[in-house]
Parts: C-alpha cells; sequence; structure tokens
C-alpha cells in the first residue's frame, strides 16, 4: 500500500506541529508557507516544503489549509493557477483556518465546483493542542467526505465533532470563541476585584474552580501566575492563545450577529474590551494577558 500524501498549506505555530505529526504518523507530507522560518522549522521536523502552493497539493490526496482569513482561502483556491485546479480529481480540501460562515460555505462551493470536497475544519485547543495531537476540531460538510479522511484528522485531534453542513463548523468556532472570550473577562476583572479586597489568587482559585465560577479560562488558561502552572500567565503570557486572534474570532461572531439580528449584548462589549487590548498593550500577549490591562485601568481609575 503506498504512502498517504497529505499537503498542509500554512506551517506557522498551528500548521507547522500538525504537519510534524502526520510526519510522525507515517503520512508523507508536503507543505509551502510563505514565511522562511517556519519552512525551516517544518523541513527539520520532516516535510517536504514546496516553493509554491500549486506543487505542494500537485501529489496529495488531502489539503489542509491553516490560513489567516477567508479571503486568503479563497484567493488560494480559486482560479486557474490556484490550488483547486492543480489538485487531482476528488481531493479532500480541510480548511482548518478561522473564517466567517459565509467565507467557509463559498470556499466550499469553489471546491465542489472544480471537483472535490470540502470540509470547513476549525480548531480549537491552542499551540499546546496543535503540539500534542489533541485539538478539538469542529467540522461543518458531508459526514461521508469526514468518514474519509477520519484517519488524517485522528491524528492532529483529539476529538472530532460534526456539527452540519458546510460552514457549520465555522459557526460553532465562533460561538465557542465568543463564550471564551466572554469568560475570560470575566475571570480577569474577578481576580483584580478579589486582589482589591486583600484576596489571595490561590484562595480564589481554590473557590472558584470548584464551584459555581469553574470554567476553562479559570482552570485551564488561569490569567494570573500560581494556580495553574501551565498557563500563559506563568511564562509572561506568551501565546498561547493570541490576543489579536481573539480580537478576530469576536469581530466574526459580531458579524455574524449582525448578519442574523442576533443580539449579543455581552459579545459586542467583550468584541471591543479585545479589540482596544489586541492593537494596543496586548499585541504580542495571550489573550489572557487582558488581566493586566484591567488591573492597570483599576489602578489608573480609568
Amino acid at each position: 500500500m503506498s504512502q498517504q500524501t497529505v499537503a498542509v498549506l500554512g506551517l506557522g505555530n498551528m500548521g507547522g506541529p500538525m504537519a510534524a505529526n502526520l510526519v510522525a504518523a507515517g503520512y508523507r507530507v508536503v507543505g509551502f508557507d510563505p514565511a522562511p522560518t517556519a519552512n525551516e522549522t517544518a523541513v527539520a521536523r520532516g516535510v517536504e516544503v514546496k516553493t509554491s502552493p500549486v506543487l505542494a497539493v500537485a501529489e496529495a490526496s488531502v489539503v489542509i489549509t491553516m490560513l489567516p482569513s477567508g479571503g486568503h482561502v479563497i484567493d488560494a483556491y480559486k482560479g486557474p493557477d490556484g490550488i483547486l485546479a492543480a489538485a487531482a480529481p476528488g481531493t479532500v480540501f480541510i480548511d482548518c483556518s478561522t473564517i466567517a460562515v459565509e467565507d467557509a460555505r463559498a470556499a466550499a462551493e469553489l471546491a465542489h465546483e472544480a471537483g472535490h470536497r470540502a470540509l470547513d475544519a476549525p480548531v480549537s485547543g491552542g499551540v499546546g493542542g496543535a503540539e500534542a495531537g489533541t485539538l478539538t476540531l469542529m467540522i461543518g460538510g458531508s459526514e461521508v467526505d469526514l468518514d474519509a479522511v477520519r484517519p488524517v484528522l485522528d491524528v492532529v485531534a483529539g476529538r472530532l465533532v460534526h456539527c452540519g453542513d458546510s460552514g457549520a463548523g465555522q459557526a460553532a468556532k465562533i460561538c465557542n470563541n465568543m463564550i471564551l472570550g466572554i469568560s475570560m473577562l470575566a475571570v480577569s476583572e474577578a481576580f483584580v476585584l478579589g486582589e482589591s479586597l486583600g484576596l489571595s489568587h490561590q484562595a480564589l482559585f481554590d473557590v472558584a474552580s470548584t464551584a459555581s465560577g469553574q470554567c476553562w479560562a479559570l482552570t485551564t488558561n488561569c490569567p494570573v501566575p500560581g494556580p495553574v502552572p501551565t498557563s500563559p500567565a506563568n511564562r509572561d503570557y506568551r501565546p498561547g492563545f493570541a490576543s489579536p486572534l481573539m480580537s478576530k474570532d469576536l469581530t466574526l461572531a459580531m458579524q455574524a450577529a449582525d448578519s442574523t439580528g442576533t443580539e449579543v449584548r455581552v459579545g459586542a462589549v467583550a468584541a471591543a474590551i479585545y479589540r482596544d487590548f489586541a492593537f494596543g498593550s496586548g499585541r504580542d500577549l495571550d489573550f489572557s494577558g487582558v488581566v493586566q490591562d484591567i488591573r492597570d485601568r483599576s489602578q489608573s481609575g480609568v
């Protein structure tokens, strides 16, 4: 039986470890990234890096994209010089980027029109999950197509959740991350309030982590150093899940809310806070670093 070839386009903090895990599992992995450093790291981990996306997909039966925006995905897909035209008929295109629901549906339509199969499969779990192969993938598209690539996805993910038709994976992702952004702000504000009241971080954690305030933002990504040694707070808020990415996801959620007429008052506040933080002092920080901004504003009386 010949070795299956998987192409990975986007070899950065998420795509790079995913590609490396596929190599370790015995797949032939070809890839492309515009950043030389990402390519160098991928080569060191066994990925065959090509000089263009078209060359990367030419021999692959499965193509995984991890790109910054819906525009990047659609631009990569379409046209006579795009990756859809370069791929063999029936290739399965799996987009693991986080993009707008309408962009995911448009990308899937382009793939289907070109004679391919398509899934939107945004990820949750951060860089640590990508390295460990324990990501959660929220998948939109045909269940038949998902079953065809399940062995590939099982390498990079600890859990696969089929959410529905094309775009449903992206819908689940932005709803999940709206919950995450809101909950991180609540946890961060609670810790700063606790500080003001003379409560230690450990005491608040010990209570909230076993009471009604328990949530992922507290018990896994705790925004203050100490209670959860593996959280980014213990390494100067190095991402993790970077603040600009949280701002991007909340913006996508607000766009979806506007297009559907959904009232999301708390989500809108969270989106505004993260927009200011991500393009200010939090540009290079994990999204949990927002606790520092809350503390600074509290101390300055802003």
